[in-house]
């Protein structure tokens, strides 16, 4: 009997790479259809914590990584010593992790959250009278802080592409627009940024946003996230103009490289077999990065079914 081999693609690849996905969507989504999908073999269009993800709610499967530099900025700045150190600073707070984070974070966490339930997540524990630490997204941290007085403690790590957006090149777009205009941002975002968005949420949930948006004449919609998600809004409402923030000097440019190392090529051998397979985590380091994840998946069931 021949394997099943299933293609997972973020909407922060090429639309090429998402054409050959058997799915595409963001990090929430892509983590519960991989647990479901009953795969023999899952090819990750994505970055090296998301393939991690997928091995470990699905262990016996095989998972393969296109290309094994495409890591994450908010993985490569957070040392796992230094974060154990100041978790153990902190013994009566619950210890909650975005899921852009290594398999060694994971295991280190209470609870795993996504952009799209963290705020859920979040307030759930403080309304059981919880205390909360924040890693590894300081921006995402600070805009719930913001938002809520939270006064969590934060770790210190941001996501390179949403770090480099900023009010001032925001200012000046805004101020070359006649008709109405809009910004939508994902909370990786830097918090003047956030302050000043219509909607902050997850990719998944700022494309539903642009999806339900009734058309005013001449609106321009800024979109300050990756830029891969253009594509899918453009798609979904070809009548916007929708553009990508600009990150300095008017300059709409803002790639993740590491996502785009996820080309054509690279996805072709991954779905015959060649690539970065995730096959270095111990059943032991799984088990420990699983309970948070598991815990999230069952909130989410019950609060998005």
């Amino acid at each position: 009997m021949s394997k099943k081999v299933v293609t997972l693609a973020h909407y922060y690849c090429q639309p090429e790479i998402q054409q050959m996905a058997d799915k595409v969507g963001d990090s929430l989504e892509l983590s519960l259809y991989a647990k479901e999908c009953g795969a023999d073999t899952i090819v990750f269009a994505g970055v090296r914590f998301m393939a991690e993800t997928a091995k470990i709610l699905n262990p016996d499967a095989e998972v393969i990584l296109p290309d094994a530099g495409s890591t994450c900025s908010l993985v490569t700045q957070t040392d796992v010593g230094a974060l154990k150190a100041w978790r153990e600073a902190h013994p009566d707070h619950v210890h909650v992790s975005y899921i852009n984070s290594s398999a060694e974070h994971k295991a280190l966490s209470d609870w795993i959250v996504t952009s799209r339930n963290v705020d859920d997540i979040i307030a759930s524990l403080y309304a059981d009278g919880k205390k909360v630490i924040f890693s590894p997204d300081r921006n995402m941290g600070a805009y719930l802080n913001f938002q809520y007085d939270y006064g969590m403690p934060l770790w210190s790590a941001v996501c390179e592409v949403h770090d480099k957006f900023n009010q001032s090149a925001l200012d000046e777009a805004f101020a070359s627009v006649a008709g109405a205009k809009y910004l939508i941002a994902h909370p990786e975002s830097p918090l003047p940024v956030l302050q000043q968005a219509d909607y902050v949420g997850s990719t998944s949930g700022m494309l539903n946003w642009v999806k339900s948006f009734d058309k005013e004449a001449d609106a321009v919609i800024f979109v300050a996230t990756e830029d891969g998600i253009l594509y899918n809004m453009g798609l979904a409402r070809p009548d916007l103009d929708i553009r990508q923030a600009p990150i300095y000097a008017g300059c709409q440019c803002n790639s993740c490289p590491y996502m785009k190392m996820n080309t054509i090529e690279a996805v072709k051998r991954a779905q015959a077999g060649v690539g970065t397979r995730i096959d270095y985590l111990s059943p032991e380091a799984m088990d420990a990065a699983r309970l948070p994840i598991e815990r999230m998946l069952e909130f989410s069931k019950r609060y998005y079914a």
